[in-house]
């Protein structure tokens, strides 16, 4: 199966970039190729299962439905009925994800598909380049500047986590991840993190591995998962002086294609009394999270 990918830094918030990308209909807006859509039997563009007809600039067309639209998440997912290239069984799907440091987006485009085994990597390609890499540098420059539309929430009010921090790292991704997949390894990024050594002296990358070091008091932290396909680690806390039960967090890493860098997220939940969260929430977001972010850019990743 063939798959295309592009993604792009804009410079929004995300509720005004999804303001625009929402809309099945307003490819033509920010779309170069589509010059014309129109949804059909009269339903609305945010009706699951509705269908567009697209009008390409090069004469052509083609329709595809909405398999799937999120408020909550900004994610659109949606298939081709009459492709504009000869493909099968192509799902796409665009997710916008908001940069906590700063009024930004990250925006990533992926499809998957079958091309014909004459044209291998062809189809890619072209997906990857003229659709979903144009499109983003175009609808960069409409949502560039533009505000929050009012009365905005978001994720619609529900939060994916007690903590959400985000950050773009000014360096590649396989860069990025040959610092941060060692687990034994946060000292090297984070100002505070002391003494940090893998209990038994078992490898950082062994899941079920614990660390142990010092930051404002001694913690041990458990390794539950980790991806070289994702990117992406999980772990739980074992032993802090923090008032907090069930602590789990994980971090994931993405490819920006539109220079080289990387999109970091990071989530963490946990149970706390209410009035100690008002405290716990914030410092982990920028006393540990972000620290260790802007951290990494500082000391390695300077753009």
């Amino acid at each position: 199966m063939a798959k295309a990918y592009a993604s792009a830094i804009l410079q929004a918030p995300v509720e005004a970039v999804w303001s625009i990308v929402r809309n099945f209909n307003g490819l033509p807006q920010w779309l170069p190729a589509v010059v014309e859509s129109r949804i059909e039997d009269g339903r609305d563009a945010d009706s699951v299962g509705c269908v567009r007809r697209l009008k390409l600039g090069d004469g052509g067309g083609c329709t595809e439905r909405l398999l799937a639209l999120d408020d909550s998440r900004y994610r659109v997912t949606y298939a081709f009925i009459e492709p504009a290239f000869p493909i099968t069984d192509y799902v796409s799907t665009l997710e916008l994800i908001p940069v906590t440091s700063g009024e930004r987006t990250f925006a990533h485009w992926s499809g998957a598909f079958e091309e014909k085994p004459e044209d291998a990597g062809k189809w890619e390609k072209v997906i990857s380049g003229d659709v979903y890499t144009a499109g983003l540098v175009s609808l960069a420059g409409k949502v560039r500047g533009m505000a929050a539309p009012a009365g905005a929430r978001r994720w619609d009010g529900f939060r994916p986590s007690k903590v959400f921090c985000s950050s773009v790292i000014n360096g590649p991704l396989t860069a990025v991840w040959e610092r941060v997949r060692d687990f034994a390894a946060l000292g090297a990024w984070h100002p505070d993190v002391t003494a940090m050594h893998m209990l038994g002296g078992v490898r950082s990358d062994k899941i079920s591995g614990v660390r142990a070091f010092d930051m404002g008091g001694h913690l041990h932290e458990r390794l539950t998962y980790l991806s070289d396909r994702e990117h992406a680690f999980r772990y739980t806390i074992e032993q802090s002086p923090m008032p907090w039960l069930d602590y789990h967090a994980g971090a994931r890493f993405y490819p920006v294609t539109d220079a080289n860098r990387t999109f970091a997220v990071w989530t963490a939940d946990w149970t706390a009394a209410p009035n100690d969260d008002v405290g716990l929430i914030p410092g982990i977001h920028n006393s540990v999270f972000q620290k260790a972010f802007d951290t990494l850019n500082e000391r390695y990743f300077r753009g």
